[in-house]
């Protein structure tokens, strides 16, 4: 394990949840910020959410470096290799923190089996997991390890909800019951509603309010 220990965040959900979209959402709130961010971004076979967020971040708004947005093609379901096997992410994770020192932190997306997925904690210090209203508002109360064991739960496509029939009250209310009252935040990862909110919990539990490493070395 490098000295240079930089902190992780993993990004979990379902597929089509939008975790592509809200890591799109949260890079430039942090750049703003000061901070800097690296990308890993796990599929099955695959490269096309790196590919994606390498176009939007790195070549069309200058956000990242495009070596910064690292693709890793797991050939098994996803959950795999944040969990079970991290061994391959923190290989990655450990190229980074010796090449790129000056990163604050680093992002670490993943789907997997719906609700079951989670992350090592040899791999991730901090657990985001997203699902969207399409499920129904009775999704939070399927539970799963997922929803129950993430530092944070966001709820995405809150645009949708009326068309879809769910209740964002009741799924609030069930939320807290399941999650023993743990934070859950209401999102629209296309838009941008609400991420402005996860940046703030991720600063604050994951980063402890440090500044980022830029001004503190300038």
């Amino acid at each position: 394990m490098s000295s240079n220990r930089i902190p992780r965040v993993g990004i979990g959900g379902p597929v089509g949840s939008g975790k592509t979209m809200l890591i799109e959402q949260i890079v430039p709130i942090l750049s703003a910020k000061g901070y800097k961010a690296g990308i890993i971004s796990n599929d099955v076979v695959s490269k096309e959410d790196a590919d994606r967020m390498r176009q939007n971040l790195a070549t069309e708004k200058g956000l990242v470096p495009e070596e910064l947005v690292i693709g890793v093609a797991t050939g098994g379901c996803p959950h795999t290799a944040v969990r079970e096997d991290p061994s391959i992410n923190l290989s990655v994770v450990e190229e980074m923190e010796s090449k790129y020192n000056y990163l604050d932190l680093i992002l670490i997306e993943s789907g997997g089996d719906n609700i079951t997925t989670t992350f090592s904690p040899a791999l991730a210090d901090y657990f985001i997991y997203i699902i969207d209203v399409t499920g129904g508002d009775k999704y939070p109360r399927k539970r799963g390890l997922g929803i129950e064991n993430c530092d944070l739960l966001l709820i995405n496509k809150i645009d949708i909800a009326p068309y879809v029939g769910a209740d964002l009250k009741i799924m609030e209310r069930d939320a807290k019951i399941v999650r023993n009252k743990k934070p859950t935040v209401f999102v629209n990862s296309k838009t941008g509603q609400g991420v402005d909110i996860v940046v703030s919990y991720i600063i604050r539990d994951l980063l402890f309010e440090a500044s980022p490493k830029t001004l503190v070395n300038n």
